[in-house]
């Protein structure tokens, strides 16, 4: 994969990753399935211009869902969770973007 908006499709806004960016060194990133621990740092580096410390992936399966006879499934996704070097914020660049 050789853009990084290919790679980084949007950020996991929830209450869990509030807690963790709480802290201001961890992000939680929508990502493509078929992009790899090497592409998501690159990305996330040249989109936001910080330094990354570590990245952690989680493939989530669809579920099942249903209305009335019909069943279907959402589709796979995978997260990625970013943890920042020390000093480092993305917080700052979206105040500075705003």
């Amino acid at each position: 994969m050789k853009d990084a908006f290919a790679v980084i499709k949007k950020p996991v806004i929830t209450e869990k990753t509030a807690a963790l960016s709480a802290d201001g060194n961890k992000i939680v990133f929508w990502v493509n399935l078929k992009a790899n621990k090497h592409e998501i740092k690159q990305a996330v580096e040249s989109i936001f211009e910080v330094k990354v410390a570590g990245v952690n992936t989680q493939r989530v399966a669809g579920k099942t869902k249903r209305l009335g006879k019909y069943a279907g499934k959402t589709p796979m996704r995978k997260k990625a969770f970013i943890t920042l070097a020390e000093g480092e914020s993305i917080e700052d660049i979206v105040s500075q973007v705003q």
